[in-house]
C-alpha cells in the first residue's frame, strides 16, 4: 500500500507508468480501494491514505495463532466482504497485514 495524498492523481499518474487498474470500489467512511497491477504480474500496489503490506494467506486463524505464540502481537481479524484481515506491526511500527479471500 502507498499513502497518497490524492488517489485520483496517483492513480492518473501510476496508470501513466503502465499499471492497469485491478480494482476501484468504495470501501466506506468515504474511501475509495483502488488497487494496481503491472501485466503479467501477480503483486499489486494500492493507492491508500495509510501504508502497509498485505499478505496472503489461506489460513488467517492459523497464522494469527502461530504468530501470536510466538510473541508477536496481533490484531482482531476483520470479516469483510472482500476478506479477512488482521493487522500487525513489526518493531519499527510498520504496517503489516493478514489477508485471505
Amino acid at each position: 500500500m502507498i499513502p497518497v495524498a490524492d488517489q485520483q492523481k496517483a492513480k492518473a499518474f501510476y496508470l501513466n507508468l503502465g499499471f492497469q487498474m485491478v480494482a476501484e470500489a468504495p470501501m466506506g467512511n468515504g474511501e475509495t480501494w483502488l488497487q494496481l497491477g503491472l501485466p503479467g504480474c501477480e503483486t499489486t500496489i494500492s493507492l491508500a491514505k495509510f501504508q502497509g503490506i498485505i499478505l496472503e494467506t489461506d489460513n488467517i486463524a492459523g497464522e494469527t495463532q502461530r504468530l501470536a505464540a510466538s510473541g508477536v502481537t496481533v490484531g482482531k481479524i476483520d470479516d469483510t466482504p472482500w476478506g479477512k484481515f488482521m493487522w500487525l506491526k513489526d518493531q519499527d511500527g510498520n504496517g503489516l497485514c493478514l489477508h485471505q479471500k
